[in-house]
């Protein structure tokens, strides 16, 4: 499918949505996240990701699964994460993701965060999705 004919696809969708979150600690050491999104009036696309369970890698687990789930919803998006981090800002937890283009990391980057209260990991989908939003806007202006 071309670009131009994904971009219009995409589009007529709006954004996507984020639908549900889930993150299992395992008794293994290792957590399991889920992730849901959807276009406006359409079954949700999950996505999964185990990790260790740790703070920093439950939040790349759930960026991953966050990836996971953009990739079923739109297969040519071609994304994958530079990384993600929480980081405490003016009194708050701030998470933030870099995505780079599949297969080009030294090329440009996208960012997007997330302002969290309690669910870190939650705050890593979020901020994964934040970052895809960017780019699949700038793809619709083209």
């Amino acid at each position: 499918m071309s670009a131009s004919i994904e971009a219009a696809r995409v589009s007529a969708r709006g954004r996507l949505r984020f639908s549900d979150f889930a993150l299992e600690r395992l008794a293994s050491g290792q957590c399991l996240a889920r992730v849901a999104l959807t276009w406006p009036n359409a079954a949700p696309f999950v996505g999964e990701s185990t990790g260790l369970s740790s703070q920093a890698g439950e939040i790349r687990c759930a960026a991953l699964a966050c990836l996971s789930a953009i990739a079923r919803a739109v297969p040519d998006a071609g994304l994958e994460l530079v990384g993600v981090k929480a980081v405490r800002a003016f009194d708050a937890t701030v998470v933030i993701a870099s995505l780079a283009t599949q297969g080009k990391l030294d090329g440009p980057r996208v960012v997007g965060s997330s302002l969290v209260q309690e669910d870190v990991p939650r705050g890593a989908a979020l901020a994964v999705l934040n970052a895809t939003n960017r780019i699949l806007t700038s793809r619709q202006s083209r």
